[in-house]
């Protein structure tokens, strides 16, 4: 059986990246027409159409995205494969690409990343920030080695790591009418007066569960894009909310007059890693979970 080489297929993941024949070229500092033949010659040995030649633009066929995400995966292998011939033993060091979520990343990031540096200089943190199901997806696409989220969440063929518990705070504008924060009450809210983040947002499904939300009368239908405009919406007092204790001395609530009041103390996420179930990196990611823990 022949098989495609390993450069045939960083040819073609730059294809897939660029989406141009001529600037995956020249990403991959060859000719374009030897990188046409690459391409060429990476078809031919699968028996299959990767790219479509129709369009002004490079469009990658079914089979071609499919071919893409087991090429990244069989990439990252080759790579640990050369990590381990030359006896590279050093933890964290070289490329991590880590994906985390919006409602973590300014909060947990600019106070662990300086020390994180210092204390690994030659580690290579390449950050993505989206929405959960998006950066689960590209884990299991090969383009994210681990992510740093809040569970639980519904996700197959991944490893998890609990990292630490994050509870959440009654979120108002400081004198609001809405509520009294020193004896809140789900049940006394008025109706459409909490306000949540849009689905597709894990906080959103978090906070329902967790502040055990029962009366979605009490939840206004459309729910806010970002944590930045839910803020500001809470000090317009348009509403309350339920925010994260890791936001309390966000840069999110400076200059702002919501304050956070705790409540009940079940009400919480778990904040962890998720990995690729079987991932050769598996003591670094919890090398690299356990210095979250301690440095948060």
């Amino acid at each position: 059986m022949r098989l495609p080489t390993l450069k045939q297929l960083q040819y073609f993941l730059a294809l897939t990246e660029t989406g141009h024949f001529g600037r995956a070229a020249a990403l991959c500092f060859v000719s374009q027409s030897a990188f046409s033949n690459a391409i060429q010659e990476l078809e031919s040995t699968l028996g299959a159409e990767l790219v479509d030649r129709t369009n002004r633009n490079v469009t990658i066929t079914a089979t071609g995205q499919d071919v893409a995400v087991q090429a990244r995966l069989v990439v990252a292998d080759a790579e640990s494969l050369v990590d381990i011939a030359r006896g590279r033993d050093d933890p964290l060091t070289g490329e991590l690409r880590l994906g985390v979520i919006p409602t973590i990343a300014p909060f947990v990031l600019p106070g662990v990343l300086p020390k994180l540096r210092k204390q690994y200089p030659e580690l290579e943190l390449l950050l993505t920030e989206d929405q959960t199901e998006r950066i689960y997806r590209r884990l299991m696409d090969g383009e994210l080695d681990v992510l740093l989220l809040a569970l639980p969440w519904s996700m197959k063929g991944v490893e998890e790591l609990p990292l630490f518990r994050d509870p959440f705070c009654l979120a108002c504008r400081e004198g609001t009418d809405r509520v009294d924060p020193e004896h809140y009450r789900f049940n006394r809210l008025d109706t459409d007066s909490v306000l949540l983040l849009e689905d597709g947002h894990c906080l959103r499904d978090h906070a329902l569960a967790a502040c055990k939300i029962r009366g979605t009368e009490k939840v206004r239908r459309f729910g806010a894009s970002s944590l930045l405009t839910l803020i500001e919406m809470v000090d317009a007092d348009l509403g309350i909310t339920f925010l994260p204790e890791m936001a309390r001395d966000s840069t999110l609530l400076r200059n702002t007059r919501v304050r956070l009041y705790p409540i009940d103390e079940r009400s919480y996420r778990t904040i962890g890693l998720v990995w690729r179930k079987g991932s050769r990196r598996v003591d670094e990611f919890r090398l690299f979970g356990e210095f979250f823990h301690e440095n948060r």
